[in-house]
């Protein structure tokens, strides 16, 4: 009798994986084909939300799931973008290795951002950090012939092997493959050891600490993975603009970053995507309504703390438990 249920569980598990691996080929071949089915504009938008999806799992990481109010993600961003920036313009790096010295950048930034997260609590914690993105941008506004003030950072077309990359169907390839490398890795953080400490940490530090988790190592651990995620954000956000400016990177920025986290649901991975395409593709639904994207988005907020405290994401696993149990079982 064992021996038949085993089976069965075995042949259950081959049907649900070939099913799981046929419906992922299937996206990547839609994501690949995408670009056939779309202008320059559209694609520039498409482009932009896979950048802020990265910005939103990166900041739900340290705000969802291990439950510290830091605002430093605007920051984060910001340092990407500009060590690309300075790398590729000013000391003529080549993409390829500015991108990865950029991530590395912003996520020694961010280990030594979670430094005050061992000392400071709630409100503290937040205002130190939101002081901490001003300070950088007054740094990026007088940073002189290295940041160029307040005009702003020109970038050069990167180049990958030698090859331009200058459409923006090109970018759109190249951000592709860099968002869907660093969610899967994430995926798989989350669902390790260290994804369940963070957890942990965030619903009772004194009990998980109990358990044997050290949360001053896991905390130092979540800021350095939210940074090298949003660093990787702000880096293909300068290569998308070809510009990057101090403004980019204020408080406006900051709280769309935040929006995008509360629409889609705190400490739930999909959900922070949801809310990202949603809240990007949004204004281009309203464009044609002048002052309407403020209210819409004001009022979409107030509902889904509201009426869904969990987010979007929050519903969707509430009434598909499946898809949770696909997503991050263990």
């Amino acid at each position: 009798m064992s021996d038949a249920i085993g089976s069965t569980s075995i042949e259950t598990g081959k049907r649900v994986g070939l099913r799981t691996a046929m419906i992922a080929t299937m996206a990547l071949g839609a994501l690949l084909a995408l670009p056939l089915l779309m202008n320059d504009y559209q694609q520039y938008i498409v482009n932009l939300t896979l950048i802020y999806c990265l910005v939103s799992v990166g900041f739900n990481i340290v705000l969802g799931y291990l439950g510290q109010l830091a605002f430093a993600n605007a920051a984060l961003f910001g340092i990407g973008a500009y060590s690309t920036g300075i790398l590729m313009q000013q000391l003529d790096v080549p993409f390829g290795f500015a991108l990865p010295s950029s991530v590395l950048i912003a996520a020694v930034v961010g280990t030594l951002i979670g430094l005050p997260a061992l000392r400071l609590k709630r409100y503290y914690l937040a205002i130190v950090t939101l002081v901490l993105g001003e300070l950088l941008r007054w740094t990026y506004i007088h940073g002189g012939d290295i940041t160029r003030g307040s005009s702003g950072l020109p970038i050069s077309t990167p180049k990958l092997f030698n090859f331009p990359i200058e459409s923006e169907a090109q970018k759109y390839y190249v951000f592709l493959f860099v968002t869907v490398l660093i969610l899967w890795a994430t995926r798989n953080l989350l669902r390790s050891r260290i994804g369940r400490a963070w957890v942990a940490i965030r619903e009772n530090e004194l009990a998980a600490a109990s358990l044997g988790i050290w949360p001053a190592i896991y905390k130092i651990a979540a800021f350095t993975w939210s940074g090298a995620v949003v660093g990787a954000a702000g880096a293909l956000f300068a290569i998308l603009l070809g510009r990057i400016e101090p403004e980019s990177f204020n408080l406006n920025q900051l709280l769309l970053h935040f929006t995008f986290v509360m629409i889609g649901g705190l400490g739930n991975m999909i959900g922070s995507i949801i809310g990202a395409v949603i809240l990007t593709a949004a204004p281009e639904i309203l464009r044609n309504f002048p002052g309407f994207e403020e209210i819409v988005f004001s009022l979409l907020l107030i509902g889904v703390l509201l009426f869904m405290p969990r987010g979007i994401g929050g519903i969707l696993v509430a009434y598909f438990p499946r898809l949770r149990e696909r997503l991050f079982r263990d």
